[in-house]
């Protein structure tokens, strides 16, 4: 009995076993044969290119008629990898899926695109000469800074030189600016001030207090989002301090308050003692505050003394300390007599019935008195030059401030006392007596 072989396919050539790609590349070259349809396959669209952020999805279309029998094939150009075959996936890339529209546009379907997706895809159809047509992904990233590879915070001493560094990521490649968070100029150094640097490294040389803050970090392409990296730098250095008024008088039983300016950084231990080295707390006597003012590292320190005795003359010192230094300023309270005001005496236009002008004191009652005010602006008359009753002590001229306590036996904008006014007539006509006198001796 004569064994018949069953009939099937004829074998593919030797060749065929060479490629890899489960025999699906034989039967692209087994299925090169003519359809026996009328017209050769051709594309009728060119494949788009297109551009994707990178973890979108994408779908590159190739168009063909007259397909019959052959067969249409993805392949990914600068790989030299092929994708699919018909309606088979030949790459192990789970991101990667193929469809199509009834043999008519096949469809390359692409998700979480990455980076490593960019490139020229190939449409390629089987025919003896094969034919084929690219198009383009091209797959952008927003940028992105790696805090690792990029600077942190700094703490530097003054007088030093700073590196930041702007470690960047993205596609197109990102453009680097630098800026204060403040909107201030950054000094690159004693000749070069700029609002922006576009570098990724910025190098600050002799840093100074004033380049002290937050600098900003901003990457940006042409995709969004744009990011940034916030830097904050520290600047160190030991106390300074200086005082407006180191010489204060003040009267007896009134209040004053002591000034002292300092910059440090770090922020300083602020406090107030004698000069025989005794801390002065707050209490009834003394009251201490600390004014933080911009930038921070200033501060205002004030001591206000109440109702000022005898044993409050003498020094005062001032003490400012951080981890880098510590300094001291002294001042020194003396007494001085309060202000006092006499009555200003001026004439009216209206002579009195003996011919004599009307002299009498003129007050304000509205609390616009010098006397309560604690200022004085009387002149006698020579030279704009002021009377010694209506000068203040050295505090007022000096900028400080005291007050007088409030006590019971103290009215505010009570009536002033005024001068008799015959007192006023008798001086007047005294003056003018020895005025005639001397007339007639001349």
């Amino acid at each position: 009995m004569n064994s018949s072989k069953p009939r099937g396919r004829r074998a593919p050539p030797m060749w065929c076993k060479a490629f890899v790609t489960v025999g699906l590349l034989c039967e692209l070259a087994l299925s090169a044969s003519p359809p026996g349809i009328s017209g050769d396959p051709e594309f009728t669209e060119p494949i788009t290119n297109v551009t994707v952020p990178a973890g979108r999805g994408v779908k590159l279309g190739c168009s063909v008629r007259n397909l019959g029998s052959y067969k249409v094939a993805w392949m990914h150009f600068e790989q030299s990898a092929i994708l699919t075959v018909n309606s088979h996936v030949i790459t192990r890339n789970p991101r990667i899926t193929v469809s199509h529209d009834k043999h008519r546009t096949w469809f390359l379907h692409i998700s979480n695109v990455q980076q490593e997706d960019r490139g020229r895809y190939m449409c390629q159809i089987n025919t003896i000469t094969a034919k084929t047509q690219i198009g383009y992904l091209n797959v952008v990233v927003p940028p992105s800074i790696s805090d690792s590879l990029s600077s942190s915070d700094a703490i530097v001493r003054e007088g030093a030189n700073v590196s930041l560094t702007c470690h960047v990521d993205g596609y197109p490649k990102p453009d680097i600016k630098w800026k204060r968070d403040d909107g201030l100029q950054i000094n690159i150094n004693k000749t070069l001030n700029v609002s922006e640097w576009e570098e990724p490294t910025l190098e600050l040389h002799r840093i100074s207090r004033l380049d002290m803050g937050a600098y900003l970090c901003i990457a940006t392409n042409s995709v969004p989002p744009s990011v940034s990296k916030r830097i904050k730098v520290s600047v160190d250095f030991p106390p300074m301090l200086w005082i407006p008024h180191q010489l204060v008088g003040v009267p007896l039983g009134y209040n004053v308050t002591l000034e002292c300016y300092t910059e440090a950084h770090p922020t300083s231990l602020h406090y107030w003692t004698r000069d025989s080295g005794q801390m002065l707390h707050d209490s009834g006597k003394y009251k201490a505050v600390s004014i933080q003012g911009a930038p921070s590292y200033k501060v205002q320190m004030k001591l206000t003394i109440v109702d000022v005795s005898h044993t409050d003359y003498g020094v005062y010192k001032c003490v400012a300390k951080n981890s880098r230094g510590e300094t001291d300023g002294t001042i020194r309270l003396y007494t001085s007599h309060p202000p006092t005001l006499a009555p200003e005496l001026q004439s009216t236009e209206n002579p009195s019935p003996s011919g004599i002008p009307a002299l009498g004191p003129q007050w304000t009652t509205d609390g616009s008195n010098d006397l309560e005010n604690g200022t004085s602006n009387n002149t006698n008359g020579k030279g704009g030059k002021k009377d010694d009753n209506s000068i203040l002590n050295e505090i007022t001229r000096s900028g400080q401030t005291y007050s007088k306590p409030n006590r019971p036996d103290i009215i505010k904008n009570s009536t002033p006392r005024l001068i008799p006014t015959i007192t006023v007539l008798f001086l007047t006509a005294a003056v003018r007596l020895l005025s005639r006198r001397r007339e007639r001796m001349m």
